[in-house]
């Protein structure tokens, strides 16, 4: 009864802050520097062709009317049409959203076990060859920007060694293990880039836990290490990570326009850039509503997993 409570209020709790991050988006674009009418129509057209562009569009009516249909819009599905292509948002976006999840879903699935393996390694071994090796790894990569990563790997993987694509064009891949193998590179560059926080975060949890009394006395009863690990001392190291596996899930989608942007792959982060470059009102705020309700639904179930996993949360009052 007092987990469903916990989670009834804080799914209330997000559902009214993608509310308020709806509202910035939509006041954020209405200051973007550039004129849609003038972009749209090009260089030569007239005044009187700009204002019935925006009366057409919509455009010339006070900001909170057009706001309130949009977001009327948008709890039924429907984020309205591209100003510059005039095609439903919705058929805009979802092509690139189903890119950027495959690649999210690929990188993540690299990035669980990587981090788990590494950071546990370097906590069993804490002090030695091997978390001196890990540490010094984590620190490299903690320095190195996510588009030189994902340009070395391009360079060494991609033109020297001819071993991974560098332009993934995931949508002329003709089977599913070619498309594994484009994704490859810009996959394990994030993965990477979201691993090297987890690692050190996850390290510095389970030192502490494995110095705990209990996972003491479990060594000394001759429970096996690895067992000690994985069924006592791990789940409780997890807990204070889950907020740093929800924040790379938002950055999963939100972030990795870098890394779409050095391997030329198709995906909502590259859609963004460019919209906001052409000022495609719709477009942009349908992405950036996408990027944040995934943002705020990574951090509920980060709060949810959190109660699940300690169970003194499940049983306060």
């Amino acid at each position: 009864m007092v987990f469903a409570r916990v989670v009834l209020l804080r799914a209330l709790w997000a559902s009214a802050t993608l509310l308020i991050v709806s509202f910035i988006i939509f006041s954020a674009i209405e200051i973007l520097p550039g004129d849609i009418a003038a972009r749209v129509l090009g260089r030569y057209a007239t005044e009187e062709m700009k204002a019935e562009f925006r009366r057409m569009r919509g455009l010339d009516r006070p900001m909170y009317v057009r706001y309130g249909e949009w977001l009327y819009g948008v709890v039924q599905g429907d984020f309205g049409d591209s100003l510059v292509s005039e095609f439903n948002v919705g058929e805009v976006i979802l092509p690139k959203l189903k890119n950027t999840f495959l690649l999210a879903l690929y990188a993540f699935i690299l990035y669980i076990p990587f981090s788990i393996i590494l950071g546990s390694l370097s906590a069993v071994f804490r002090e030695g060859a091997v978390d001196t090796f890990l540490s010094t790894l984590t620190l490299i990569g903690l320095s190195i920007p996510e588009f030189v990563m994902g340009t070395l790997f391009a360079f060494i993987f991609g033109v020297v060694l001819g071993a991974f694509p560098v332009v993934v064009a995931i949508n002329m891949a003709q089977s599913f293990g070619e498309a594994v193998r484009m994704m490859t590179l810009p996959a394990v560059t994030l993965a990477i880039a979201m691993a090297v926080y987890a690692i050190r975060m996850l390290r510095d949890n389970l030192i502490e836990v494995l110095d705990s009394d209990y996972v003491r006395m479990a060594i000394l009863k001759g429970v096996p290490l690895p067992r000690v690990v994985l069924r006592h001392a791990l789940p409780n190291a997890l807990v204070p990570a889950l907020n740093v596996t929800a924040l790379n899930l938002a950055y999963l989608i939100g972030g990795v326009v870098v890394v779409e942007k050095v391997f030329a792959f198709p995906g909502i982060g590259t859609l963004l850039i460019d919209s906001v470059f052409l000022r495609d009102a719709p477009v942009v705020e349908g992405c950036a509503l996408i990027i944040s309700a995934v943002y705020i639904l990574a951090n509920l179930f980060a709060d949810v997993m959190t109660v699940v996993l300690n169970p003194r949360l499940r049983t306060a009052r």
